[in-house]
C-alpha cells in the first residue's frame, strides 16, 4: 500500500509532463520534434563541423587514389 502512495503521484507526474511537453508537437499542423543534430544546424554546416557519423562515414569511402595493401584488394584490381 505505501508503494502505491508514491507510485500513482509519480505516474501522473510523468504524464502530465509528457503531455506539456507535446504541447507544440500536438498543435502544429506539421507538427515534428526539432532537429538538434549537428548536420540540422546551418551554423555549424557553414564552419564545415560535421558530426562523428559524418566524418567516419566520409573516411572510410574509397579512395581511388589510395595504394591496395591488401590481398583482396590486389586480387579485384588484376580481374579488372
Amino acid at each position: 500500500m505505501q508503494m502505491f502512495k508514491i507510485l500513482i503521484p509519480v505516474t501522473l507526474i510523468i504524464a502530465i509532463s509528457f503531455a506539456l511537453l507535446s504541447i507544440t508537437i500536438l498543435l502544429k499542423k506539421n507538427g515534428r520534434f526539432p532537429n538538434i543534430h549537428v548536420s540540422g544546424n546551418k551554423g555549424l554546416r557553414k564552419r564545415g563541423i560535421k558530426c562523428a557519423q559524418s566524418q567516419d562515414r566520409d573516411a572510410r569511402r574509397d579512395n581511388p587514389m589510395a595504394v591496395a595493401e591488401s590481398s583482396k584488394k590486389r586480387e579485384k584490381e588484376t580481374i579488372k
